[in-house]
């Protein structure tokens, strides 16, 4: 599997409602794509669950790389659910990606907010144990009420770990990281994750 996000960076005057028609109206198409557990279309509102600017970010959870550079690589006369759309209306962003520890469904069935949160690997940490410890977590994160999905990942450039919940909970106010608003959930094969509550 593969985790990959990418930020368009909004200015303080842009029309949100651009960004929700968008995401209304391509949302759908993403339905059926193949190799893809899920696509999140988020935004981060200035003013709103701490954001200090406006944002629209673009979430995957990939099967693996095939599909993910088929999505990257599309050209010309490519379908409106592949990167060439995104490339045309704001440039090329840079695409982070994680590796993931582990990916779970919970028992939710909507999602309304994402929450992800990056932390630093120490420099002395043993590997193994910390990643056992991170994806033990993360099922444990996934057997939360309101959950839909919970994945973890790592960055092996930078040396964090990311964990992302998508949840139907509006936040509280305590939430550690960035909180999005979901606009559209496209999931093809999310439901084919194992359930964090499972054994």
């Amino acid at each position: 599997m593969i985790i990959a996000r990418y930020t368009h960076r909004l200015p303080a005057d842009y029309d949100l409602g651009i960004i929700r028609t968008r995401a209304e109206k391509n949302g759908p198409l993403w339905k059926a794509t193949p190799g893809l557990y899920f696509k999140a279309f988020l935004l981060r509102e200035r003013g709103r669950f701490g954001a200090t600017a406006n944002s629209y970010t673009s979430l995957y959870l990939w099967r693996d790389a095939e599909p993910f550079l088929d999505f990257l690589a599309a050209g010309a006369g490519a379908p409106t659910n592949s990167f060439t759309s995104v490339t045309n209306s704001f440039g090329r962003p840079q695409v982070q990606t994680w590796l993931p520890l582990g990916a779970h469904r919970g028992t939710a069935r909507d999602a309304h907010f994402v929450y992800m949160v990056e932390q630093d690997i120490a420099a002395d940490a043993d590997l193994p144990t910390v990643f056992a410890r991170e994806t033990q977590q993360n099922r444990k994160a996934s057997e939360q009420s309101g959950v839909l999905a919970a994945v973890a990942g790592v960055d092996t450039l930078r040396w964090k770990f990311v964990r992302i919940l998508v949840s139907a909970n509006e936040p509280g106010g305590s939430e550690a990281g960035d909180v999005y608003q979901v606009l559209h959930l496209a999931r093809p094969l999310l439901d084919s994750l194992a359930q964090g509550a499972a054994r």
